[in-house]
């Protein structure tokens, strides 16, 4: 059993964001829900590839904002677009790849090869990429890889 998990305030909202959030990444599943006073869900339990979660209805004394977010690695531009789109649907999106889903919370979708890109050996490349990256809103491999490339 993992030690530390994470818990995520909603208004409202816990049952229907654990929905979403288990029927856009694979390998999740929605496990205990406990009710409250009022007969709708008080917390959620959800594992989202391997990660626990708890969803709680805790009203609307706290809101997300950007200093949680959650990192979302892909090994594709598929990957990248499927998560984009799929998390952003009814949200909104910011820049270098960051976007805010329809609850609020806030998402990195992050392609795995922006560590070479970023930290590669050609410094000048880097430095290319990252003038690149901090003009997108949804990372794009080629076009960070082609900055990188000099081109």
């Amino acid at each position: 059993m993992q030690n530390v998990s994470t818990c995520l305030w909603f208004d409202g909202q816990a049952a229907e964001a654990a929905e979403f959030y288990t029927s856009t990444f694979g390998n999740s599943s929605i496990g205990q829900v406990m009710p409250g006073p009022d007969g709708n869900a008080l917390t959620v339990e959800f594992e989202i590839e391997g990660r626990q979660f708890m969803g709680l209805n805790g009203g609307p004394a706290f809101t997300f904002n950007e200093a949680v977010s959650l990192v979302v690695n892909c090994d594709s531009q598929e990957e990248v677009d499927r998560y984009w789109d799929a998390l952003l649907a009814g949200g909104e999106e910011s820049m270098c790849g960051w976007l805010k889903d329809k609850f609020g919370l806030s998402w990195q979708i992050v392609p795995t090869a922006m560590s070479g890109l970023l930290n590669g050996p050609d410094p000048e490349g880097s430095r290319r990429a990252m003038e690149a990256m901090l003009k997108m809103r949804k990372l794009d491999i080629n076009a960070l890889q082609k900055a990188y490339d000099g081109g």
